[in-house]
């Protein structure tokens, strides 16, 4: 073994750590995932390296929630164990406490957002960093799960140097190799806020399998093998539409739809192989490829409708 790299955060850092004092390559470091793994450290990195971020408070119980109800409405995010939507509550007013976290959460203000996106950035044992075009994220608000993402963003120039700057900024302070998707809110305003960022491949770089000349994961594999890092432009515009288990379905998976949906020309589908679906469990994606928004998105919503992910009868 020369190196690891992950795929997921929740992994025993430890282990990593005694690997890497071993000499073993970590892809990112160990000291990252101590920081990523806490929302709480994560946010608190942002703060000491001057990265923009929403305010917030750091609550140990349901008595600080309540302590700080004039900092309301914010969102409640554990500082550990949240994946994927949970973890996370909405606290609008007092009447909402009762669903926040009795352990060490943050509390971060709501913000007012015009667009959630995100950008990959690989960065190589050398420093070298390789820049993939930033994806607009929609989301399913009930599920607070992305539902479809656009590539490239539509946004104004001086927006994306900012979230050039912002991001490049955040993975640097690393001081880690590996490849990063850091995900950001831009207000009305056109200020550029970092939320959260994943030190791995990512769902929000998923799309870039087809749609770029390097996929994330040729990419990670340039990055541990020490190859000159790949070309991030876009073969094509994108929309990548994640599959999920539909409402009030649980069980054996079947994918209802998907043939009449295997015919949208440029259309690739990727079916994560799981057996077993649940109301709003991540069963593939679909990527779209085409320069015209109007057939990108017509074909999104023809597949959103179109494909649903039930549970057969047995």
């Amino acid at each position: 073994l020369d190196a690891i790299t992950i795929e997921i955060e929740n992994v025993n850092i430890d282990a990593l750590e005694q690997l890497e004092k071993e000499g073993k390559r970590i892809y990112p470091r160990p000291s990252v995932l101590r920081i990523i793994c806490n929302k709480a450290l994560q946010k608190e990195y942002y703060s000491s390296n001057q990265i923009p971020t929403s305010a917030y408070i750091l609550t140990n119980n349901l008595s600080e929630l309540v302590a700080n109800k004039d900092f309301l409405p914010a969102v409640h995010k554990l500082a550990e164990g949240g994946y994927d939507g949970r973890g996370v509550q909405v606290i609008n007013d007092e009447n909402d406490i009762e669903k926040g976290f009795n352990q060490l959460s943050v509390l971060e203000k709501l913000v007012d957002v015009s667009k959630e996106i995100a950008m990959m950035i690989a960065v190589s044992d050398s420093g070298e960093t390789a820049i993939y075009p930033p994806v607009e994220m929609m989301f399913d608000r009930d599920l607070n799960q992305l539902d479809l993402q656009l590539c490239p963003a539509e946004i104004e120039d001086r927006v994306y140097w900012k979230l050039e700057a912002i991001a490049l900024t955040t993975v640097k302070n690393f001081k880690s190799s590996g490849i990063f998707a850091v995900e950001m809110f831009v207000t009305p305003e056109g200020d550029v806020l970092v939320n959260e960022t994943a030190p791995r491949v990512h769902n929000s770089g998923h799309h870039s399998i087809e749609a770029h000349f390097s996929s994330q994961f040729d990419m990670l594999w340039r990055v541990i093998l020490n190859y000159p890092l790949g070309n991030t432009d876009a073969i094509k515009n994108s929309v990548m539409v994640n599959i999920t288990g539909a409402a009030g379905e649980q069980g054996p998976a079947y994918y209802e739809g998907l043939e009449e949906m295997l015919k949208i020309e440029n259309a690739f589908f990727h079916i994560y192989g799981k057996r077993q679906t649940k109301p709003g469990r991540k069963m593939g994606h679909v990527t779209i490829l085409s320069n015209e928004k109007a057939d990108l998105m017509h074909k999104a919503n023809k597949i959103k409708h179109g494909l649903k992910v039930i549970a057969t009868k047995i």
